[in-house]
C-alpha cells in the first residue's frame, strides 16, 4: 500500500515540477498566493510580508482530510500566481485540481517535499499510508518553512534575501517554541504521559516531545471507529489511571464522549482536558489562528490537563482558550 501511495504521490510531483520548470517571476506586487491548510497559510504570511496577497482555501474547524474544493476554490487557484498545498496525501480530494492548475505552468510547491525525501522521518498507519500531520512537531514543520522560502526565492528572485530573512526572523521564534513544547510536555508525570484524542492526529507530537499517543481513529477522518476500539481505549484509560482525553476543533467529539461515559461507568472520574487543534487552526485573528500559537496552546492544554506545568497564558501569555 506504502509504494502504491509512492506512486501517485510521484506522479502529482513530476506534473507539478513540470509545471513550475515554466513559470515567470511576478511583473507587480502584490502578487497572489493561494494555499490550502492555515498552517502552510501563516508560514507563507511570515515569510512572504507584503509582497504577496495570500488567501487559504480550508479555514478555521474545516478537516481538510474530507474537504472537496468548490468551484470558488478552483477559480482562486487557477488565478493564483504561486499555489502551496501539504502533501503526504493530506489533500487528497484536490489532487486533480492541484494536477490541473500545474499544467497550466504555475509554481505548485507541496511543502512537505523535503520532508517526504527524509525516508527516517515521514510515519505510516498500520496500512503504510502516510501520516500528513508533520506541523504537529516543531522540528518538522521549521523543514516546511525551509521549503515555503526556497519557493519563494525561485519564484521571485529578485526578492530572495528579503524571504531568507524573514525565514531566518521567523524560524528562531519557531525554535523558542519547539523547546517550550519538549519542557512543558516533559513536565508531565511519566505514568501520565499518554495523549488520548479523537483521532491519530498527534503522533509527530508523541515521538518528538515522549508522549505516547493513542487516537480513536485512523491517520484519515474517513476511517470509522468500533464499538471494540472504544472498549479497548476505556480499558486501557481505567488501568491506567490517565486524568484526561482530548476533543479536536475539526473532528466531532461523540467517540471522546463515549470514552468519558464509558469510564464513568467503570467508577473513573475521567475529563475531557480541553479542545485541542489538529487539521485547522483557531480563528482567523487570534493568537490561536497562527501556527505558533495553535502549537503553544496544544502544548499548554495538554500539559496542564495531565499534570505538568505550564502557564495559563502559555509561552507569550497570549492564550485565551487554554484550560
Amino acid at each position: 500500500m506504502k509504494n502504491y501511495w509512492k506512486k501517485i504521490a510521484a506522479s502529482l510531483g513530476g506534473l507539478l515540477l513540470a509545471g513550475s520548470a515554466l513559470f515567470a517571476a511576478p511583473d507587480s506586487y502584490p502578487y497572489k498566493a493561494v494555499t490550502t491548510v492555515g498552517m502552510i497559510t501563516d508560514v507563507v504570511k511570515n515569510i512572504a510580508g507584503d509582497k504577496a496577497q495570500v488567501e487559504g482555501i480550508i479555514g478555521e474547524g474545516i478537516d481538510p482530510h474530507l474537504y472537496k474544493p468548490t468551484r470558488k476554490d478552483v477559480v482562486a487557484m487557477s488565478r493564483a500566481d504561486i499555489v502551496f498545498y501539504s502533501g503526504l496525501m493530506l489533500e487528497g480530494k484536490m489532487a486533480d485540481v492541484l494536477i490541473r492548475v500545474a499544467r497550466k505552468g504555475k509554481p505548485v510547491y507541496a511543502v512537505t517535499e523535503e520532508i517526504l525525501e527524509s525516508e527516517d522521518y515521514v510515519m505510516t498507519d498500520e496500512a503504510d499510508h502516510y501520516d500528513p500531520h508533520v506541523w504537529m512537531d516543531v522540528d518538522g514543520w521549521i523543514m516546511a518553512t525551509h521549503v515555503i522560502a526556497e519557493s519563494l526565492e525561485e519564484y521571485d528572485p529578485e526578492n530572495a534575501d528579503f524571504y531568507a530573512a524573514n525565514a531566518e526572523a521567523y524560524i528562531e521564534k519557531l525554535e523558542e517554541l519547539d523547546a517550550y513544547a519538549t519542557e512543558v510536555i516533559g513536565s508531565i508525570p511519566e505514568n501520565q504521559r499518554y495523549l488520548v484524542t479523537a483521532h491519530d492526529a498527534f503522533n509527530y507530537m508523541g515521538r518528538a516531545y515522549g508522549i505516547e499517543v493513542k487516537g480513536i481513529q485512523g491517520i484519515s477522518t474517513e476511517s470509522e471507529a468500533g464499538v471494540r476500539d472504544i472498549e479497548n481505549l476505556v480499558d486501557f484509560l481505567v488501568d491506567n489511571q490517565i486524568p484526561a482525553v482530548f476533543v479536536e476543533t475539526s473532528v466531532s467529539d461523540k467517540n471522546v464522549r463515549a470514552l468519558v461515559e464509558g469510564a464513568k461507568a467503570r467508577g473513573h472520574d475521567l475529563q475531557i482536558g480541553g479542545s485541542l487543534f489538529s487539521d485547522a487552526m483557531g480563528p482567523e485573528g487570534s493568537y490561536e489562528g497562527t501556527y505558533i500559537g495553535m502549537i503553544d496552546h496544544n502544548a499548554t492544554t495538554i500539559s496542564r490537563a495531565l499534570g505538568g506545568e505550564a502557564p495559563q497564558g502559555g509561552m507569550n501569555g497570549k492564550l485565551s482558550n487554554s484550560r
